[in-house]
């Protein structure tokens, strides 16, 4: 038995669809998943043994193996869960004033305060999705707001209440906000870098080098849970795995407008799971550019070494990756690079 831990968002939903599927079973293990309230949760468990692997932001691992993410710790990343499906979400009154044209800027200047703005972990994915998307609008993250740490299903709440001028996290909380009044989506990640990274299954890199069988199952039988979300009409069933008290616990009608294509999401920026394994294979290139964002906040000095890419290779397991997608006659790559980047700061709205 495997203990494996998530925080309840969409893409929690390989590892749901995985136990739902039996896919675990079929590769000889057995998953049991635990809901967490935190990434700071999922972390600690995860560093104490708890758990032997979770959901976890990509850049939250990164950030625990360089030692600003909390205690320095050797971890793996096994394989990625999802691309997109992340949003920034603003009080009403700024995303109107904001979608009318205002620049971003003035608007926060306006306020009689220092503007508040919450990402759910201080080196997770959703701060450097939120600070990307400032920077690029004259916006000083470091300076100009105060950036708060809260779990993503508080943020809804908080925001209504008046704590918060927005928040970056994934869905289905910018959802939940909008149909609460709270807010309004001004942004999803996809737009600020279509097919980015996001959650990744991680684990001490002890247990995936000391049980190289069990690591090999656990993501063979997550890729092919991966792969089954992706395929038509897959996805509505897992809308109802995920509304579980378990799981997510909303409304089933409110994750299937995250987890359903939107008329107006353009597939490049709409939550996918496999992509044919573009979404799964853990891309050197990425770590890297993760690394690059905490350097440019200040939180990782400059590169002074030359092997950078060999740490980074110890992190990414991806001879376990390789071997489990030949298993599930998935392709590989020809590189452990790809060129996919951010959009170019003049095409953020």
């Amino acid at each position: 038995m495997l203990d494996v831990g998530f925080v309840p968002l969409i893409d929690a939903a390989p590892l749901v669809a995985a136990v739902r599927l039996g896919l675990d079973r079929k590769h000889g293990i057995r998953l049991r998943l635990h809901r967490q309230a935190s990434w700071a949760a999922i972390r600690d468990r995860l560093l104490s043994g708890e758990l032997d692997a979770v959901h976890a932001m990509a850049a939250l691992v990164h950030g625990v193996q360089a030692g600003i993410g909390g205690p320095q710790a050797d971890l793996a990343i096994l394989l990625g869960l999802n691309q997109n499906g992340q949003a920034i979400t603003l009080s009403p009154a700024l995303a109107a004033r904001h979608v009318d044209g205002e620049p971003l800027a003035d608007l926060l200047r306006s306020l009689p305060r220092r503007p508040v703005l919450a990402q759910t972990f201080p080196t997770g994915t959703h701060a450097l999705w939120l600070y990307y998307w400032l920077a690029a609008q004259a916006v000083d993250p470091m300076r100009d707001i105060e950036a708060v740490s809260l779990p993503p299903s508080q943020m809804p709440q908080a925001l209504a209440a008046g704590e918060l001028d927005g928040f970056c996290a994934g869905e289905p909380w910018g959802a939940q906000a909008e149909a609460i009044g709270a807010g309004r989506r001004v942004i999803r990640s996809g737009r600020i870098w279509s097919g980015h990274p996001e959650k990744v299954l991680a684990c001490r890199r002890e247990f995936a080098a000391l049980q190289p069988d069990v690591a090999r199952a656990l993501t063979t039988a997550v890729l092919e849970a991966c792969r089954w979300l992706d395929e038509p009409g897959h996805r509505r069933d897992a809308v109802a795995w995920l509304a579980a008290p378990d799981a997510i616990g909303l409304p089933e009608e409110r994750l299937a407008a995250c987890l359903l294509a939107g008329a107006d999401e353009p597939a490049g920026e709409m939550m996918r799971f496999h992509a044919g394994g573009e979404a799964n294979f853990p891309w050197l290139s990425d770590a890297r550019w993760f690394l690059r964002q905490f350097r440019r906040w200040g939180w990782l000095p400059e590169a002074g070494a030359s092997n950078e890419d060999d740490r980074l290779r110890d992190v990414l397991r991806l001879d376990t990756y390789r071997e489990a997608a030949r298993a599930l006659g998935i392709l590989l790559p020809a590189s452990d690079s790809r060129n996919s980047v951010p959009h170019d700061d003049n095409t953020l709205a």
